[in-house]
């Protein structure tokens, strides 16, 4: 601010004075601005000494060569909640005339458990493979858009998933540390049921990005994460000779896609 207005008290000086040439009018607007420019340098090397013992400030560190070793392991616990996403194609049953939409209309907060193995690349980064179980559903509703009928299904999803993490983490500030994760995740669904409206493909492949932070205890280390899945494979069973009801095809034929995404919060132990 001050280096502003001394550029504007120069210019309004130029504009009106016409004898600017001279050398001792000139040489005083230098002088003031460079004593002006030196007490502002002052200042904010005052103001950032006086900073510098707390942003300095370090406290006693809790297992401080924890992240020294070659392996660690550990168990996960975590909620997560279970998304798809479905693409409707506006397909009109040639027999009935309905045409069937197909949306997720809730969501359900399901439960994850595993166990996680890390080995350490260099001081910022390394590689993860946690095993993990999640238990949860989706709510699926259709809509038929001339009788406004509905009907529901409820797909129960029991996910083993093995993913594999790439971990950046930043250096570490007192008993903190937080890090960026990605990686794959591969998933197979262990209760993907027949005979429904929708069926589900037991196999996906998943693309994974998070974060969290190290967090250093006196007896563990404890590790809050988010991440975000999506799932890179169309899920939708195409081929329903599983069908008893050759009616509920409709809900099928309505269907162009369906990919699923999950979120994941959970709190890893080592």
């Amino acid at each position: 601010m001050i280096m502003a207005y001394n550029l504007w008290t120069f210019f309004s000086f130029i504009t009106k004075n016409n004898d600017l040439c001279n050398k001792t009018a000139l040489r005083y607007v230098i002088i003031v601005m460079r004593t002006n420019i030196l007490r502002s340098f002052i200042l904010l090397v005052i103001f950032a000494f006086s900073l510098s013992p707390l942003a300095q400030e370090r406290k006693v560190q809790n297992r401080p060569y924890i992240d020294q070793r070659r392996f660690h392991y550990g168990f996960l616990l975590g909620l997560h909640m279970q998304d798809m996403e479905l693409e409707n194609n506006g397909y009109i049953d040639p027999e009935t005339g309905e045409q069937w939409y197909a949306e997720i209309d809730n969501y359900s907060p399901g439960f994850t458990v595993g166990v996680l193995g890390e080995l350490r690349l260099n001081t910022y980064f390394s590689l993860r493979l946690s095993p993990t179980i999640h238990f949860g559903q989706t709510h699926a509703v259709y809509h038929e858009q001339l009788s406004g009928d509905e009907t529901t299904q409820v797909f129960k999803n029991t996910y083993i998933s093995v993913p594999i993490d790439v971990k950046f983490a930043a250096p570490r500030y007192n008993n903190f540390r937080p890090y960026l994760i990605a990686g794959i995740d591969p998933m197979v669904n262990l209760t993907a049921r027949k005979h429904d409206a929708l069926r589900l493909k037991p196999l996906n492949l998943y693309l994974e990005i998070g974060m969290g932070c190290d967090i250093y205890l006196p007896f563990f280390k404890l590790n809050p994460e988010l991440k975000f899945c999506f799932g890179l494979l169309d899920i939708i069973h195409r081929n329903r000779s599983d069908l008893i009801d050759n009616t509920m095809l409709k809900y099928t034929d309505g269907v162009n896609s369906g990919y699923s995404k999950m979120i994941v919060l959970s709190f890893n132990f080592e």
